[in-house]
Formats: structure tokens, C-alpha cells, sequence
């Protein structure tokens, strides 16, 4: 397959190391709809990245966590198939856009400056513009890209709880879902998508006041039921992420869970997540499909027509669908 000269080159050296060829691909995937279809053609059916989605509410500690993650996954972690440790390791960090220059805003990749100049981890924000269907999609064809580059694991860190989390949660291959102490005040409404989602809670801020109710509060939900088919319960790790306490406890479930995709159980979630996908790229592909529609002048001319009462909607739709 022929695709533009560029990328062909940006992912040959991506696949070589350049970190800078690799961050203006992962531009093409956020704002280039066109090119970012045909670089998802060639990193599709590449070497796939092990993903764990780190989600929670906002001030949960999810950057500090995700840099001790960062830390220990190179020491311990073994992506499936691999044959020791991870090499190298990818973190996007979902933020929300900037609304003067919309880019991402980037306070939270702060708090993993120590990798900054550690040539196994490549960090990268990404933003909320762009391409059609937003990080829903953009956030699997990144994945794709790390895979082709030659990554064993990424990380995910969103900014909330939402449904940009949850479309996150339905990309990758563990969710684990960040609470702390007092959660169960603020975080009522998200109960339940995000008893769907969790595959391990993390209590963290552990040594706070309050921290032995949140672990009540899960305990309680989680006897009531998941919502699950697959039989996992997920596990509740206390940890205290400024203090890295914890983040082996953390591991262990993570190792486990990790066994337990090799299998049977992975291969159903695959089809899950794949079916979820394929809807959302449908919806994307027609969305940007009805833009194109709404920018022509056919579309004007039955805006007139149905205004002035001369044609209904429906017949105006299938016209413009038509041409």
C-alpha cells in the first residue's frame, strides 16, 4: 500500500528509535483524519502494545501513580509474549484541550519529568481536537502506533470520569480505576460504569482519613455485583503513590490479571473491545461524512426548501444522501 512519502519515512525511524519521528506521526493520528487511516492500515496488524488504562477523578493521584507504574513496569512487568521485563514503555496522557490554542494542557506530565530523559519511556498528551470521533478513536490507532514502534506497554492516564473514559476503558486491556479516601460523596453518579470498567481499584492516598471506608464502600459494591460475564472480581490495592508504597501489590494483581488474558478470556475481551471499536469508528466515519454533506451547497438549497416548507426533512436527507 502506498501512502504519503512522509510517514513512511517517520515510521521507519520510529521503529528505529527516533522519538521525534514518532511524536509528528502521533500528530497525524490526533489531526490528520486522511493520513491517519492509512498509517492505522499499515500499524494495525503490527506488534500490538500491551495497554492499561489508568483512570479515576481529577486529583486522585493518577500522574504520580502512573510514574511509579512507569518505574516499576520496566523492573518487573512482562508484557504477553515477552520474554523478561518490559523494555520500553509509552504513557499518553489524555488531557483536556486548551480552548485558546487547542492543545493539550499539559500540568499533569509535570509529575513524570524523572523519565524525562530516559530513552525506554516516551510520554505524549493528547488533546480532544482533531479527529473525527475524538480520542475514541484516535486513542487506538495511538496504541497501534506504539505496537508498530516497537513498544511492549503503554500506559493511559485520562482525566476523569466521563465518557471519554469510558470509550478509553473499552481500548485497553486492563482498566484500573484510581479512588480515594471521601470518593463515595463525589463519585455517586459513576458507580456504576465504573463497576463495568474496573478491572482493579486502587485506593490511593491510603494513608488518609477515610481510606478504610472507600475500601468498605467497594467491598459493598462489589458484593451486589459487577456486571460482569467474565469472572474476574476485581481486586482493591491500598497504595500511597507519593511514597510508592504499594505499587508492587498493585503489580501482583495486574501480573495476575495479565496470566489470566493469555488465554481464552483474552481472546473474548479482544472481541469486545474490537466490536466496541468498529462502532465507534462507524459513528466517526459517518459523522465526518455529514460534515461534508452540511458544507455544500446542496445542503443550503435543501435548508431552503425545508424551511420554506416546500420538502420534509426526511425526503431532503435522502436526496442529499443520494448525491
Amino acid at each position: 500500500m502506498t501512502g504519503p512519502a512522509g510517514p513512511i519515512e517517520q515510521l521507519d525511524a520510529a521503529r528505529k528509535g527516533d522519538r521525534v519521528a514518532l511524536a509528528r506521526l502521533l500528530t497525524i493520528v490526533e489531526n490528520d483524519s486522511v493520513r491517519a487511516r492509512w498509517l492505522a492500515a499499515v500499524t494495525w496488524t503490527s506488534h500490538r502494545a500491551f495497554s492499561i488504562g489508568v483512570t479515576g477523578a481529577p486529583g486522585a493521584g493518577k500522574s504520580t501513580l502512573t510514574d511509579r507504574m512507569i518505574a516499576t513496569s520496566l523492573e518487573r512487568f512482562t508484557a504477553p509474549g515477552a520474554p523478561g521485563p518490559v523494555r520500553q514503555v509509552g504513557v499518553l496522557c489524555v488531557d483536556p484541550t486548551s480552548p485558546f490554542s487547542g492543545g493539550a494542557i499539559l500540568g499533569d506530565r509535570v509529575r513524570m519529568q524523572d523519565h524525562a530523559l530516559d530513552e525506554r519511556v516516551f510520554i505524549r498528551s493528547l488533546a480532544t481536537r482533531g479527529h473525527h470521533g475524538g480520542l475514541s478513536v484516535a486513542v487506538p490507532d495511538a496504541l497501534a502506533l506504539l505496537g508498530a514502534a516497537g513498544f511492549e506497554l503503554a500506559l493511559i492516564e485520562t482525566v476523569g470520569v466521563g465518557q471519554v473514559e469510558l470509550d478509553v476503558a473499552a481500548t485497553a486491556d486492563v482498566t484500573v480505576v484510581v479512588v480515594t479516601p471521601g470518593w463515595g460523596d463525589s463519585m455517586q453518579t459513576a458507580k456504576a460504569g465504573l463497576m463495568e470498567i474496573a478491572d482493579i481499584f486502587v485506593v490511593n492516598k491510603a494513608d488518609r482519613p477515610g481510606a478504610a471506608d472507600a475500601r468498605r464502600d467497594l467491598d459493598q459494591m462489589l458484593e451486589l455485583g459487577t456486571g460482569r460475564d467474565d469472572g474476574w472480581l476485581p481486586p482493591i490495592v491500598e497504595t500511597v503513590a507519593t511514597e510508592d508504597r504499594g505499587t508492587d501489590e498493585l503489580f501482583d494483581a495486574l501480573d495476575a490479571l495479565r496470566a489470566r488474558l493469555d488465554g481464552d478470556v483474552g481472546l473474548a475481551r479482544r472481541r469486545v473491545r474490537a466490536a466496541s471499536l468498529l462502532r465507534r469508528v462507524a459513528a466517526a466515519t459517518i459523522a465526518g461524512t455529514v460534515e461534508g454533506l452540511a458544507a455544500g451547497g446542496p445542503f443550503e438549497s435543501a435548508v431552503d426548501a425545508v424551511a420554506a416548507g416546500e420538502l420534509d426533512p426526511y425526503a431532503a436527507v435522502d436526496a442529499l444522501l443520494a448525491t
